[in-house]
């Protein structure tokens, strides 16, 4: 059985989106695992058509790690992904997500526009659920290069033309998903004694 990760983000113009797919890329690199893009639905509900399915809580469950992204709006996650996460707490109290491995991911519109606030307040839920968060090591050479998107903290994009991509952003957000997806791979059948 292959080992699924979840890459689920919220994207309103596309850059958070093609983000999301370079992380995908990442984890479809490593043997036997496998990338299952998903979204949430707008706040309010909107009748815009989305190229990827709308995250599940049964999904959720039964991944065995995840790649969380969103644009940054105001040095915060967007509200549709934080009120997914407000939906989580059956998950919390039965502890489904404990010790999955996650990592995040957002673009933004400037390079000082909240990457890093925005990359860590994404972690805040992520941790109530007991789950084990990946960043980028130092050990990565695009991080000591990028001038756009890329921190320690996750991937990130800097959105100055659509549709348009740094190498090192693509680098960055790729090796990510590959740690993400070796690592879920390792652990993904450990059990404490």
């Amino acid at each position: 059985m292959s080992t699924r990760i979840l890459v689920l983000y919220y994207s309103r113009h596309g850059s958070t989106q093609a983000l999301a797919r370079q992380i995908a890329r990442g984890i479809n690199s490593v043997s036997d695992c496998e990338a299952l893009l998903r979204t949430v639905p707008d706040i309010p509900p909107s009748t815009e058509q989305h190229s990827d399915p709308y995250l599940t809580l049964d999904e959720l469950k039964d991944c065995d790690g995840l790649a969380m992204g969103s644009p940054v709006w105001f040095g915060n996650m967007a509200a549709p992904l934080k009120h997914f996460w407000d939906t989580t707490t059956p998950l919390w109290v039965s502890g489904a997500l404990i010790d999955r491995p996650a990592c995040v991911f957002a673009s933004s519109s400037s390079l000082h526009g909240g990457q890093e606030s925005t990359l860590q307040s994404m972690q805040l839920p992520l941790l109530h659920h007991g789950m084990l968060i990946v960043g980028i090591p130092y050990s990565e050479p695009a991080l000591h290069t990028t001038q756009t998107g890329g921190t320690p903290y996750g991937a990130s994009h800097l959105s100055g033309t659509p549709g348009q991509m740094s190498q090192e952003e693509k680098t960055l957000a790729q090796q990510l998903g590959c740690r993400l997806a070796t690592l879920s791979a390792r652990l993904k059948n450990y059990q404490c004694d």
